[in-house]
């Protein structure tokens, strides 16, 4: 996309998306929490949030499986990559301490609330266990240091976690209107101003590029809608945009473009609107799409719904402690070895516990 497209992203997982959990800052953070970095924790714990421990072990599982999950789509070679300093491999380790902080707190958020896992989650946590340890070879249980035991109490974190999230948004059902999710379809046709050279910086006679750009998007506006001409050929001729169709809600485009847009009745040609990718010429084909808007109110109420989760987790957060152990967590690295291929840690668990 190429002019600003502000997409929702409608398939988040359910209970692991909201607010990461820091542990890479020194003293108290914006939200009040403490956080030590020290050396006085026990050899194999990386951190501490509150009385939960996350060791060595428990960290090696989220990050082989994570590390495998890239290899297997991008290749070995992936880990060559960097930028603006930073390699994957940090990134990917950083992401991974997150995840586990926040399914750590969450686990303890449920302690807080008296909710635990039932029997049959139980069960299915340690059958989740049992499977998945089972797919491990010697050799990559040795490297990961884990243990059966470890699996299971992972599965129960993460499945406790997902209950936590889901106890607490189970009153939020907020009524959606059709007109506050309503999606439109439009097509339109993109002339972009010109006034860079590729970099983003402005070239000498950017203005005149600009001028001349307004004045193309005037002409094929009046084609389309004086001349009649048909939009699609007219796309197809003249836009720089490689998409000429887009459905979208409110909040999701930019304000000029989405303004413009949702002012069109069916088949009506807006004026030239201009963005910061240029100028466009906008055509509205459907003032209502009702699968579209169907889809949309459900994106809004879990929307809403993780704001409420998010408001009770930032409250309970603000009451923990948190140590991390910075020299090791600075020492563990990635399992480089062609004999550590699993990857069905996650696959594993939405197997025994699906949404």
């Amino acid at each position: 996309m190429t002019y600003g497209l502000k997409r929702s992203l409608r398939a988040l997982c359910v209970c692991l998306i909201f607010l990461l959990l820091p542990l890479t800052a020194c003293g108290d953070d914006e939200s009040g929490a403490k956080v030590i970095f020290t050396t006085g924790m026990g050899k194999d714990e990386v951190f501490r949030i509150g009385s939960s421990v996350c060791t060595v072990p428990e960290m090696m599982v989220y990050l082989t499986n994570t590390q495998n999950q890239y290899e297997s789509v991008y290749g070995p070679e992936v880990w060559n990559v960097s930028r603006d300093g930073i390699t994957l491999e940090e990134n990917v380790k950083e992401t991974v301490l997150a995840k586990i902080a926040q399914i750590k707190t969450m686990y303890l958020l449920a302690q807080d609330r008296g909710v635990s896992l039932d029997d049959s989650e139980n069960k299915r946590a340690g059958q989740a266990a049992e499977e998945y340890f089972g797919s491990l070879t010697e050799q990559e249980k040795e490297l990961m240091g884990v243990k059966a035991a470890t699996i299971e109490q992972l599965y129960r974190e993460y499945a406790l976690a997902d209950k936590i999230y889901r106890y607490i948004i189970q009153d939020v059902n907020p009524e959606i209107s059709d007109d506050e999710a309503r999606t439109i379809t439009v097509q339109h046709i993109l002339v972009k101003t010109g006034d860079g050279d590729g970099t983003g910086s402005q070239t000498a006679d950017a203005d005149a590029l600009r001028q001349a750009a307004y004045e193309k998007a005037l002409e094929i506006r009046r084609m389309a809608a004086e001349d009649g001409e048909d939009f699609l050929d007219l796309a197809s001729r003249y836009s720089e945009d490689s998409v000429i169709t887009y459905s979208f809600g409110k909040g999701e485009m930019e304000a000029a473009f989405e303004e413009a847009a949702f002012s069109l009745e069916t088949g009506e040609v807006s004026q030239v609107v201009e963005t910061e990718a240029g100028y466009h010429i906008i055509k509205c084909i459907s003032t209502f799409d009702r699968e579209q808007t169907d889809l949309n109110k459900l994106t809004i109420v879990e929307e809403r719904r993780r704001e409420v989760f998010g408001q009770e987790y930032d409250a309970f957060v603000e009451t923990l402690v948190r140590q991390l152990n910075q020299e090791l967590w600075e020492n563990l690295k990635l399992l480089h070895d062609e004999a550590v291929t699993t990857t069905g840690f996650f696959d594993t668990y939405a197997k025994y516990f699906p949404d």
